[in-house]
């Protein structure tokens, strides 16, 4: 999520939305929505989006284009620069001003609670056929909860039938280190550690600079991604947020309290102490560390692929290639394996939600029915026929060399001009793997297609390790069970509540102790870490951790209508 991006006045836009769309589509005082659906005429709506959009183009990309020619629809969008979005939904919910399309992620709760959002149902149903087929089976996930089952968001965050066919997340290692040290095994923290060290000592340097060895993002949210998250990949437990859910009994607690973390972080504390860790890990800005991996000093990562991607592609603008990046499945020993791939089924929670004040609901249902119409999924994954594609005497969809080119080496510029890929996340979507009517896959996301985009060396890396993707190195799917309550961070979580005091307080503890626990002296680590606990115990996260027990039972009822969840 980059950090720059470009905000639009969202008060004078509702202005706008309203006089273009005049007295149709609204609320006719009944409750029920006047019918619009065969409206393509122009109308504006507002939009929020809790992500970061750095090259959102106002739908002045040729894929946005098309879309408004196809809706008469355009987006005027407002995107959270920092901190997830969580002081301008808190705003919104505060004032009653709202924009007419909001993606709030996790602080969707807020919006619930307000009486910001309007309840889809039954919009999806008399107006969305394409959203209805889409989400199939899934249904019942739509659903906020067991004591309130209207529809808020449409989920956008993951695609429904998503199968993974690359690792993009995990522990990363520059090509020109694995080749130096004759591909060694990278299987353990000790193997990456070993990894750093050994390339330290022949190139401390790297283009008159000092080589860094590893460098962590600690800007403010970011601390999650390659600080503290982390420590649950490489002690063999899966991603639920802040939390470690135990999968038998379904209990909830924060997962640094863990004792197998700890020791993750003791490790940390000892590469910080022996100098491998930049030192300016705690204190530098995203664009402090995206600026140091382009420049090709940085040896290791521990990170997601969105997190350093601008850095990376200016890697390859520079012909770089040795020193971008190769991932691997690192854990504490190797009896742990890393959990990234175990099934969650579709992801339902984060997704975009209609406000009480749009001024028309049914455009706006039918416009996101549109995108999850075959032609809107063709058009958003795969651009332009005879622009951005072809179709091959087999009817098989074939990206051109020189236009892959461009998708995999000028990505931002790429995406900016031609708006593939940028509105996966607003609107409902199938995910990598699934087919079309037409037996093409609807992503460009699939083995062959990830190996052609794979640089040369990319490829000479996985041929060393025995592999044609990073997924390879990976433990699969079916070694893992399908986890009954999906993905626990982006369950709606109540607000303004002494949940959310608890949590607030958590968070605040987590973010200060965890780096004083790295930073400290190895003899004093334990001392950090256990005023930390200590902390947390005081902050009331027991009976926040019991909270959100109950709100992971409740959902696997709801999902799964399992007595397992109530007993």
């Amino acid at each position: 999520m980059p950090s720059k991006t470009t905000k639009f006045a969202i008060v004078p836009l509702l202005g706008m939305s309203l006089l273009a769309a005049g007295c149709g589509g609204g609320s006719n005082g009944s409750g029920e929505y006047e019918d619009t659906s065969n409206d393509t005429s122009p109308i504006t709506f507002d939009f929020f989006s809790a992500d970061a959009s750095p090259n959102w183009n106002q739908m002045q990309d040729a894929v946005g284009k098309k879309i408004t020619e196809a809706t008469g629809v355009t987006l005027n969008g407002e995107f959270a620069v920092t901190g997830g979005g969580q002081d301008r939904v808190a705003l919104m919910a505060a004032s009653g001003e709202y924009p007419d399309i909001i993606s709030a992620k996790g602080e969707v709760n807020k919006l619930v609670d307000a009486g910001a959002l309007i309840d889809l149902t039954d919009l999806i149903e008399e107006y969305a056929p394409n959203i209805k087929a889409l989400y199939g089976e899934y249904w019942d996930r739509l659903k906020y909860s067991t004591e309130d089952e209207s529809i808020y968001v449409l989920p956008t965050y993951a695609g429904v039938g998503q199968q993974y066919f690359d690792a993009t997340g995990g522990f990363k290692l520059q090509h020109r280190v694995l080749e130096e040290l004759g591909y060694p095994e990278i299987r353990t923290t000790e193997d990456f550690e070993k990894a750093l060290k050994d390339y330290m000592k022949l190139h401390p340097t790297t283009d008159g600079q000092p080589t860094i060895p590893l460098t962590l993002d600690a800007d403010d949210w970011r601390i999650q991604i390659t600080v503290t998250n982390p420590a649950f990949w490489a002690t063999g437990a899966h991603d639920d947020g802040e939390y470690f859910i135990n999968p038998d009994t379904f209990e909830a607690m924060l997962h640094v309290k863990r004792p197998e973390e700890k020791e993750y972080f003791r490790w940390l504390n000892k590469l910080y102490n022996e100098g491998l860790i930049d030192k300016e890990s705690f204190v530098q800005k995203s664009d402090q560390y995206k600026s140091k991996i382009a420049s090709g000093r940085v040896l290791g990562l521990i990170d997601q692929e969105w997190g350093y991607a601008d850095a990376e592609n200016s890697l390859k603008t520079q012909g770089k290639y040795d020193q971008t990046y190769a991932t691997f499945p690192v854990t504490m020993s190797e009896d742990i394996l890393d959990h990234t791939f175990q099934d969650t089924g579709f992801q339902s929670g984060w997704g975009v939600g209609i406000s009480t004040t749009n001024p028309d609901p049914v455009r706006t249902i039918k416009f996101f029915d549109y995108l999850a119409s075959e032609e809107g999924q063709i058009l958003i994954n795969w651009g332009i026929e005879g622009e951005h594609y072809n179709v091959d005497e087999n009817g098989q969809r074939v990206i051109p060399e020189e236009v892959l080119n461009e998708k995999n080496n000028n990505a931002g510029p790429f995406q900016k001009e031609t708006g593939i890929n940028l509105y996966t996340n607003i609107a409902p979507h199938y995910g990598d793997g699934v087919k079309d009517s037409t037996d093409n896959y609807y992503t460009a996301n699939y083995p062959e297609q990830i190996v052609a985009s794979y640089s040369e060396a990319d490829k000479k890396t996985l041929e060393q390790y025995g592999a044609e993707t990073y997924k390879d190195l990976f433990p699969k799917e079916d070694e893992f069970p399908v986890k009954p309550w999906g993905a626990a961070y982006n369950m709606a979580v109540p607000s303004g509540s002494s949940y959310s005091v608890a949590f607030q307080k958590s968070q605040d503890i987590i973010r200060k102790r965890i780096p004083e626990a790295i930073l400290t002296t190895p003899d004093k680590f334990d001392a950090v870490y256990e005023t930390m606990l200590t902390e947390l115990d005081k902050a009331g996260v027991t009976e926040m951790e019991a909270e959100y027990t109950e709100l992971i039972k409740q959902r696997v009822e709801l999902w799964n209508g399992s007595n397992a969840a109530t007993e």
